[in-house]
């Protein structure tokens, strides 16, 4: 045997991909591009690298270079956690309409005339009612004398006030 050249080598390796591909059905077979994009993900530079979007799930990753390579990280999506609340809301509500239907009917004003009564008229004390006492707590010394101090100023202001109209009041008549 002689040893294999360039041009031999390339040739075989040519027929070796030709061979596999009729195979195959063909260089993409298992995955066809849509008619209307370029392939599955749109790429997007951004500073930082790029930004993929999947075009079939819609998920969005960005992808940066590191010294091994690139990676991509896929960024959170708030769309689902928002469709996670909704989703429980629904549920929420779902739970309260079927309480809502299995509990008991309110009657009152709607059904049932309201009795005739006077509004002002005190109604009599029942016995048992009548047995207790009622006690108020008077204020303390110091809450009597923080209000006096308020009303004090307050008068004082007001006197203030009286006599600087009655001193405008004189000086331009």
């Amino acid at each position: 045997m002689r040893p294999a050249t360039s041009s031999t080598t390339s040739w075989r390796a040519a027929a070796v991909l030709a061979v596999a591909m009729a195979v195959s059905g063909g260089p993409v077979a298992a995955q066809s591009a849509p008619e209307s994009e370029n392939g599955r993900y749109s790429m997007t530079p951004i500073p930082e690298g790029v930004l993929r979007l999947d075009t079939r799930t819609g998920t969005v990753s960005t992808c940066t270079r590191n010294g091994t390579g690139w990676a991509c990280y896929a960024v959170p999506d708030e769309r689902s956690a928002l469709d996670a609340e909704i989703g429980r809301l629904q549920a929420e509500v779902e739970k309260l309409k079927q309480q809502l239907a299995a509990g008991p009917t309110v009657s009152g004003k709607i059904d049932e005339a309201l009795p005739k009564s006077d509004s002002l008229k005190k109604a009599q004390p029942k016995a048992a009612e009548g047995d207790r006492k009622l006690e108020i707590p008077l204020p303390s010394d110091q809450d009597m004398e923080r209000v006096m101090s308020f009303l004090e100023r307050a008068w004082r202001r007001l006197i203030e006030l009286a006599n600087r109209v009655q001193k405008d009041v004189s000086g331009k008549i």
